[in-house]
């Protein structure tokens, strides 16, 4: 599934970033990376997210949210 599609309170995993490179290096700075796990804290419209990374809020647009594949934290519910 995309991230933009995704369920405020749950935690997904990264599986697939396809974004132009240097907006996916920038990320990758960030922390997110494969594998790793975010929570979605609140949607501000269609795809807008807030999201919890490696313990730091960031807001996402739908133009990135859109290109993020993840999957369920079947580890955390």
């Amino acid at each position: 599934m995309l991230l933009k599609d995704a369920e405020v309170g749950r935690t997904y995993v990264v599986r697939n970033i396809s974004l132009p490179s240097r907006l996916q290096r920038r990320l990758e700075a960030l922390g997110m990376t494969d594998r790793t796990p975010v929570t979605v804290l609140n949607r501000k419209g269609r795809g807008i997210l807030i999201i919890k990374l490696r313990g730091t809020r960031f807001a996402l647009g739908y133009n990135i949210t859109k290109n993020i594949e993840v999957e369920a934290d079947v580890s955390n519910g």
